[in-house]
């Protein structure tokens, strides 16, 4: 069985359980199974250019931290809000985008889940259905790790704006099962109840996902990501013996490994290579995103386009921030992926970087994304590219941290074991804490990728954007908490009350313009 790409049509506009739905061909649920991984980097709203689908969110939850951000002309940030922490409330277009992608992806998983009979199901049948059920739980938990509240410097004690105590409280659970009133009285779940929705929907992928008898584009989910799946879901709980023991089994399932520095480095096809990733979206020139030329992942991540929003054609770059950057072992082949400053050890030494690249490029540019083919000037090529949903990586360092705190010393000397072999020959900790280091370690490594907040807001992480030597040239931007931010503490929309009355006074409190920016 080979799935193939979005059929627009079939993703439902509702998530109720309506007569309609349930009566639709087994075309139309094959359409909308195959259907999933398209919808994932589709546009949300062409109003506005950095709505384009799950790639988008991956951008937004980076820029949230302290390691992420633009630099240059800012008339072309359209990202700037979430990093000035600006129009984070309830009624802000931004907010919706986060809302309303989730839940319509969430409601193309739940069509599935609804209309395949699993006694009768066929073979072909039993692995759209274990793909649904694993669409649905990565889904779920990224939302509950958004949308959950955790008390932070600004609302400590768990408490809203009326007063109402919401701690632990992530979103309102929508099943294959709900029905319209249910619906408009569905209130947001506990951590508890949130967890256990997620860990049934994985033990159902489990089950079925075997079924699925062909994986080779990487772009749905296999046993491999389901155990991915389930080491996240682990950690935001902090069960670290069962995220260490999922961890593992995804290492030992999957079927590629960690990336090469010749892979990664390469030219034409360093992370555009889906047999590189576990799960990935795949776009090409028919991808609606691509076609839009600027309203897609490469436009937005690659400094070496001429065709896309970052870039010397725009004035507006992508940058790793320098505290991070420094702080990365210079025999540490993943620092060039970022511009060397002059007279600094590796400047020049990103080997398809020229001087004339280099000088069009600031100092701590990314150059880890780069366009498709290494084509920077045609847009259906060069934005024909891979976006990592998850990596191989991902599963060896949260095995690390969970082992650390399982049992100290463990955990370095899996970092340790990893970091050597495949991508620092040199790597020595000398450090005094060594979960900081496992999770920086990851944060180098998944920088973009979209995974970093939820580490920052899980241990209650500080972000510092401003100091002395600082590369955030936006003074909005210069923004330090002390622990997680609390932006990290979702709102949910208005028009989402509006429709559930369980929701009423029990939002998250609005985080816009809580902080004051740092100035020296």
């Amino acid at each position: 069985m080979a799935f193939t790409s979005c059929v627009e049509e079939t993703i439902p506009q509702s998530d109720l359980a309506t007569k309609e739905e349930v009566e639709k061909s087994t075309f139309a649920t094959a359409g909308t199974a195959n259907g999933m991984a398209g919808y994932s980097t589709s546009v949300w709203n062409t109003q506005s250019h950095c709505y384009f689908g799950y790639p988008a969110q991956m951008i937004i939850r980076d820029m949230l931290t302290g390691d992420y951000t633009h630099i240059g002309e800012t008339g072309y940030s359209h990202f700037k809000s979430w990093n000035q922490n600006k129009a984070m409330g309830q009624d802000y277009m931004n907010q919706q985008f986060h809302w309303n992608f989730y839940y319509g992806f969430l409601s193309s998983a739940n069509t599935v889940i609804r209309q395949i009979d699993e006694e009768t199901a066929t073979p072909d049948y039993l692995a759209y259905l274990g793909t649904a059920y694993a669409y649905r739980a990565m889904l779920y938990l990224d939302l509950a790790r958004m949308y959950e509240f955790l008390p932070n410097e600004k609302f400590p004690d768990g408490k809203n704006s009326e007063g109402v105590y919401v701690q632990n409280l992530t979103v309102p659970i929508i099943d294959h099962t709900i029905t319209e009133e249910e619906a408009a009285n569905n209130p947001r779940a506990t951590r508890e109840e949130m967890f256990a929705f997620i860990l049934a929907d994985l033990d159902k992928a489990e089950e079925l996902i075997p079924y699925l008898t062909n994986t080779s584009s990487n772009t749905l989910p296999d046993l491999a990501c389901v155990y991915g799946l389930k080491a996240r879901l682990y950690m935001w709980v902090e069960d670290y013996a069962n995220a260490k023991e999922f961890a593992r089994k995804a290492i030992n399932e999957a079927t590629v490994a960690p990336l090469t520095e010749s892979a990664a480095l390469s030219t034409t096809t360093g992370y555009n290579n889906f047999s590189d990733f576990m799960w990935c979206a795949v776009q090409n020139k028919e991808t609606d995103a691509v076609k839009t030329g600027i309203i897609n992942w490469t436009s937005w991540v690659s400094n070496q386009t001429t065709f896309g929003y970052t870039g010397a054609s725009t004035g507006l770059f992508v940058v790793i921030d320098k505290s991070m950057y420094d702080r990365i072992s210079d025999t540490d082949w993943r620092k060039k992926q970022w511009v060397a400053p002059e007279d600094t050890p590796l400047y020049g030494k990103t080997p398809f970087l020229s001087t004339e690249d280099i000088e069009l490029l600031p100092p701590y540019a990314s150059v880890k994304f780069r366009p498709n083919a290494g084509n920077a000037d045609d847009y259906l090529s060069g934005a024909s590219s891979a976006v990592p949903y998850m990596r191989v990586e991902e599963m060896y360092f949260i095995e690390a941290e969970a082992a650390e705190h399982v049992s100290a010393g463990s955990g370095i000397a899996l970092l340790t074991d990893f970091m050597q072999a495949n991508r620092d020959a040199k790597y020595e900790y000398k450090g005094s804490d060594a979960i900081d280091e496992i999770v920086f370690q990851k944060r180098v490594e998944l920088w973009g990728e979209g995974q970093t907040f939820f580490d920052i807001k899980r241990l209650d992480m500080s972000v510092t954007r401003g100091y002395e030597g600082t590369n955030w040239q936006d003074v909005p931007t210069l923004l330090n908490t002390n622990g997680r931010p609390a932006w990290t503490n979702y709102v949910i929309v208005r028009t989402e009350a509006a429709n559930n009355a369980a929701l009423v006074n029990f939002n998250n409190p609005d985080p816009s313009d809580a902080y004051t920016p740092w100035s020296n």
